[in-house]
């Protein structure tokens, strides 16, 4: 290890680019497999992230047969038949196994319900504060508010390192390693939805700059119920909410399967949507208090009952946080199509096992903490295989979009690439209520920002973290809305108003990729077809 005034210079087998639950499974499982491990975390792992600001499902469920199978169809049809059944199966597996894990060897305190320990959720700020203690224990060294700015690559192009930034020692950093795992988050595009504003899709920038590909990136308009007075996006609580209009009148469908549209629409008229969570007895609400507290906090110290009072709401974006698309994976160790590249968690596409459609908590935890099992390991086995040969590899920095201008003079910055984005991704209008009408313009403003950003901007030492995530949220952007214009359909959380069917010819998953210049691709489903469910049942 060498320090100067200037620079930081580590080694490491493996290295995993933040420090949620998919990155702490990724540096644990890494460990246990004989790799040295690294974990940078843009914030201060365990308590960084949606995980680590409240309470969470998970997708757990008994090694039953029938309680399998009743667990995997469950949201077929809603996912749009995009799912895989193996791979459902090995996330159930893998979050059977880490959950039980959780209890003895980082001995998180479950609740005991009926006389047994209760798995099906987690409190998150004690599971990440257990995890950050366990990966500690393990040996996994951790380097707080230390973000990555760019991945390093090597002569053949596969991955062998990081360059970054650590903000409260004002020195960058540099880690030469035999494997990466990226375990970065979604996007949230900084719309202040509670523990999501450091979900600003970093990863994916550098895996595009890297060479890898994006998929389900049209399954990325998640917008989540909450009091215009808090950002806690807590939406199953919701289900059990009345929805009324500013005069007090009933807000019809704002209730059912498919009620965000009618919010999003009400919004957008009038500025006004009330509700009250009155579907509940006196039990369920003691329950609820005891499963989220946080969700409580701002109501009581406002003195408003959600359960007998109207409150105002809104919706906030989530993004790929809560929505499938990510990072495309194409292996089951979740290996990206760079050599040496690992995904794991939000910054991965989750489409093998929500194919269309997701939410918060459930699946997307059970995700998060097999896919980094099955990434730490595979990077670990991959870093293995280089043996001496991973130090003698020449770096070179695959970094873009405010690292490395190719000509001109700046004509856009991180500010104004954040102005377009609010414009042309956050309303309603357009990327929840989607038209191609809507969405070519929106594109093509975002696409003129990109090339701005990649003609002249530049920055250094601390202001270049906040550089490379505008402009990965602008490159998040853009791929959501060109693999949102080549979806001629309505599949799961990707709706086009002027296509509201599904289309049994467009039965496929969409790749999606470049910078400069985007493409889109169609990739076959491996799930069951709606035909074949149709004849197993």
């Amino acid at each position: 290890m060498t320090v100067t005034a200037t620079s930081l210079d580590l080694t490491a087998d493996v290295v995993v680019v933040g420090g949620g639950p998919a990155g702490a499974w990724a540096a644990l499982t890494a460990a246990e497999a004989g790799a040295d491990v690294l974990l940078l975390d843009k914030g201060y792992c365990g308590t960084s992230g949606p995980t680590a600001s409240g309470g969470t499902g998970v997708w757990y469920v008994q090694p039953d047969p029938a309680d399998r199978e009743k667990a995997m169809a469950s949201r077929e049809a809603l996912g749009g038949f995009l799912q895989d059944r193996r791979w459902m199966a090995r996330v159930l597996d893998q979050t059977y196994e880490n959950m039980n894990r959780l209890g003895t060897e980082a001995r998180y305190p479950f609740p005991i319900v009926d006389g047994e320990p209760y798995k099906r959720g987690v409190q998150g700020p004690e599971y990440m504060r257990r995890m950050r203690s366990w990966i500690k224990r393990a040996g996994v060294r951790i380097l707080d508010h230390s973000p990555v700015t760019e991945l390093l690559t090597d002569a053949s192009g596969a991955v062998a390192g990081v360059r970054g930034h650590r903000r409260q020692h004002g020195v960058d950093y540099r880690v030469r390693a035999g494997a990466v795992v990226l375990a970065t988050g979604g996007c949230a595009f900084l719309s202040k939805a509670l523990g999501c504003d450091v979900d600003t899709g970093d990863g994916a920038l550098f895996a595009a700059e890297a060479g890898a590909e994006m998929s389900g990136m049209e399954f990325s308009n998640a917008y989540g119920i909450a009091p215009t007075f808090t950002s806690v996006t807590k939406t199953a609580y919701y289900g059990f909410a009345t929805f009324f209009r500013a005069d007090g009148t009933p807000l019809a469908g704002a209730g059912s399967q498919g009620g965000r549209s009618v919010i999003a629409r009400e919004l957008l008229r009038t500025g006004t949507v009330l509700c009250q969570i009155d579907q509940v007895t006196p039990e369920m609400r003691r329950q609820m208090r005891l499963g989220q507290p946080n969700f409580f906090l701002t109501f009581d110290r406002l003195g408003i009952d959600p359960f007998t009072d109207k409150f105002p709401v809104t919706l906030l974006l989530e993004g790929t946080v809560r929505g499938t698309g990510g990072i495309r994976i194409v292996s089951d160790d979740c290996a990206t199509t760079v050599p040496g590249l690992y995904a794991a968690g939000d910054a991965a596409t989750r489409e093998l096992v929500c194919g269309a459609f997701t939410g918060g908590g459930s699946h997307n935890s059970a995700w998060a903490m097999s896919s980094g099992t099955f990434a730490g390991r595979g990077a670990a086995t991959f870093a293995r295989s280089l043996g001496a040969a991973a130090a003698k590899r020449r770096l070179t920095g695959a970094g873009g979009a405010g690292m490395r201008p190719t000509g001109g003079a700046a004509t856009a910055g991180g500010a104004e690439a954040l102005e377009v984005v609010r414009r042309q991704v956050h309303p309603y209008d357009k990327n929840y209520l989607r038209h191609g009408d809507r969405l070519r313009p929106a594109l093509s403003d975002l696409d003129a920002v990109w090339a701005a950003l990649r003609s002249g901007a530049a920055a250094e030492g601390a202001g270049l973290p906040r550089l490379r995530q505008a402009a990965a949220m602008v490159a998040h952007a853009r791929w959501m809305y060109a693999s949102a214009l080549a979806r001629t359909e309505s599949r799961g959380m990707a709706r086009r108003e002027e296509f509201p069917e599904l289309d049994p010819e467009q039965y496929h998953r969409l790749a999606v990729g470049g910078l400069d210049r985007l493409w889109v691709r169609p990739e076959p489903a491996t799930g069951r077809t709606p035909r074949e469910l149709a004849v197993a049942s």
